[in-house]
């Protein structure tokens, strides 16, 4: 399915006025386009095909297929084969790069929409800041969002052109596994507020460092004029050079005294968390969430910096996190079959892990119930995945878990590391097989109990969430 332009129904002239180009015309001049997509499969009629160059595969390869599937318009390094005989009308943009003239496109978009932006990025909890931020903007104004995962430079830009004329706000995700990578986000985006939620391991397998890491989160100002605010975590040492070098930074923290937006009084409780936020004009005491975990005052504090430098009102703050709702698969909590599922399946990185691990003891002490854990495998860490996950093991050893279940040739490190620092080994299964989290569940499946608590979490890859789905269709032994 294409991604429809918000712009609706345009010509092919006021896109090539957008993206600075010009265009070849076939079987008629008179063009109009209505989506966007950047898969010859999934093109529908009126679309613009974006004939993207990847290491395996050449979209310009495709664009003749592209055209006869219905679309109107391609973006390519050269004409699609045998352009005259198509037997359609359609317009041909010439580009070296594809991916930037659509970048182009979009950045042109927003500048004549005069949408003020929030940009996001972060090793871990950039989707739930992002969502934070956006459920309190959206008090007062009509907020466009980055949806699921379409936090790369294709991703963000086909967001942005799918904002139509009421949408007066976007909060984007930028995501990244090099440097260069958010710098160009940032300069499609040129947002008026950053944030960066937190300097962690991710992606540390191509970077090496987390000074590296560092490094390509703060390319987010590279799109934001001098007076554009930056938001950091001021208990992050990293991000301090950054704090006192660039001017408009302003920080959030927990630990640290010296954070312009501060929380206090953290408290856990019937499946919620409340805390008081310290800030320049005062106290904000009593602010509640519907989520559980101290990750999760992280982002409220973000949009709680965020809602005020929109002028926002404390009220609208707290009606705005109180509505906050978490994306599918980042810590969602239901009911199956009689136990309660943690679903954190959507990625995970060693920060990560260890906040849904917290999340999971905070939810059984309040339920007085067993816990168990299901680990799987984490990516991009190079030379510190036998580290990282050993490390993790020796975590889990210390949480008293009624049961650890891992699967994936790394988390054998979790699962072997979690025994030698103490934990029983009748109470941790593990499977080497990456793909074995069918196996998993039915092992799940005998010894859980209802009234137990689940936390299932893994790398994006690992699809752990197969293990859900096979108990709400198998249920449970017990």
């Amino acid at each position: 399915m294409s991604f429809k332009l918000g712009m609706g129904k345009v010509s092919v002239e006021e896109i090539c006025a957008l993206c600075k180009k010009s265009a070849v015309y076939y079987g008629g001049n008179q063009i109009f386009v209505t989506g966007v997509e950047t898969d010859s499969r999934k093109i529908e009629e009126g679309d613009i095909f974006v004939a993207v160059k990847g290491e395996r595969v050449d979209g310009a390869d495709f664009a003749s297929s592209a055209v006869l599937s219905g679309a109107t318009c391609v973006i390519s390094t050269r004409p699609p084969e045998k352009a005259e005989e198509l037997g359609r009308a359609f317009a041909f943009i010439q580009s070296d790069d594809p991916v930037e003239t659509l970048s182009c496109l979009a950045r042109e978009y927003k500048k004549q929409r005069a949408i003020k932006t929030v940009a996001v990025t972060g090793s871990v909890g950039k989707t739930t800041t992002k969502e934070m931020i956006a459920s309190v903007l959206s008090t007062r104004y009509n907020v466009g969002k980055t949806a699921g995962n379409l936090n790369t430079d294709i991703g963000l830009s086909v967001t942005v052109l799918g904002f139509d004329e009421s949408v007066d706000t976007a909060v984007l995700e930028m995501g990244m596994s090099g440097l260069g990578e958010i710098e160009r986000l940032s300069l499609i985006a040129e947002p008026d507020f950053g944030v960066i939620t937190n300097i962690g391991t991710s992606h540390i397998e191509f970077l090496k460092t987390r000074e590296n890491i560092a490094k390509a989160k703060t390319e987010i100002v590279a799109g934001m004029s001098e007076d554009g605010v930056l938001v950091v975590l001021g208990d992050e040492p990293l991000l301090k050079p950054i704090r006192e070098s660039r001017k408009n930074t302003v920080s959030i923290a927990i630990y640290s005294d010296d954070a312009e937006y501060k929380a206090e009084n953290i408290v856990s409780k019937d499946m919620h968390t409340e805390f008081d936020l310290v800030y320049g004009k005062g106290r904000l005491n009593g602010i509640k969430l519907p989520v559980i975990g101290l990750h999760h005052v992280y982002g409220a504090l973000f949009a709680c910096a965020i809602g005020e430098r929109f002028g926002l009102t404390e009220d609208d703050i707290r009606l705005g996190l109180s509505r906050f709702n978490n994306a599918d698969m980042r810590q969602s909590i239901s009911d199956v079959c009689g136990v309660t599922v943690i679903d954190a399946s959507y990625n995970a990185s060693p920060e990560s892990m260890r906040a849904s691990l917290s999340v999971l003891c905070e939810v059984a002490e309040q339920k007085n119930a067993r816990k168990f854990a299901l680990l799987g495998d984490m990516f991009e860490l190079g030379d510190e995945t036998r580290p990282q996950h050993e490390k993790l093991g020796e975590y889990v050893a210390g949480l008293g878990l009624d049961g650890l279940i891992t699967f994936g040739i790394a988390s054998i490190c979790t699962a072997d590391s979690a025994q030698k620092n103490g934990m029983s080994a009748e109470k941790i299964i593990s499977e080497i097989n990456p793909a074995a989290a069918e196996e998993c569940a039915r092992k799940l499946a005998s010894v859980l109990k209802k009234g137990d608590i689940l936390l299932v979490k893994a790398s994006r890859g690992m699809a752990a969430e197969k293990v859900i789905k096979f108990l709400k269709e198998n249920g449970i032994d017990n």
